[in-house]
């Protein structure tokens, strides 16, 4: 992983980026980490490397899907928060913890934070889900009180500035 690059944020913003970067190096089986906000805007990412990996072409390569962009995950990870809330509703579920998603090739989970924003990790099939869940929950925890309107702009602004 390509650590990004912290210098000029604030040190809410340097810890979350640091968290980030230590659940994907810390968890076995994780492949790559985003968080977004409740608008769907990505907010963090492990690889913001690969923000534009799609956009260089066919030339670039194939893309391998969430791990080759981390908008693809940001994605998926609005996606399925969007429509497990509507489930949810529809079914008079109350609010929504956590989505796992398992598939012959990978699992994807989405965990709630507290502000509406979504943690999303995209890991491999043979991985731990109850370790994974357990650093999702953890980040949540400490991410959580944070992740205030200035926190989340402040991110915004140093995604689209990775561009």
């Amino acid at each position: 992983m390509t650590a990004p690059s912290t210098f000029g944020l604030s040190t809410e913003a340097r810890n979350l980026h640091w968290l980030l970067s230590n659940l994907v190096e810390e968890v076995p089986g994780v492949h790559s980490v985003t968080v977004v906000s409740s608008d769907g805007l990505m907010l963090l990412s492990s690889d913001p490397g690969h923000l534009t990996a799609k956009a260089a072409g066919p030339a670039a390569g194939k893309s391998d899907g969430p791990r080759g962009s981390s908008a693809d995950l940001a994605t998926i990870v609005s996606g399925i928060g969007s429509l497990t809330v509507g489930a949810a509703k529809l079914m008079d579920g109350g609010g929504v913890k956590q989505t796992m998603v398992a598939m012959d090739d990978g699992s994807v989970f989405v965990m709630s934070i507290s502000d509406g924003s979504l943690l999303g990790v995209h890991a491999a099939p043979d991985c731990d889900m109850s370790v994974v869940a357990y650093h999702m929950a953890l980040f949540v925890g400490r991410a959580g009180h944070v992740l205030t309107p200035e926190l989340r702009s402040e991110l915004r602004t140093s995604m689209e500035s990775a561009l």
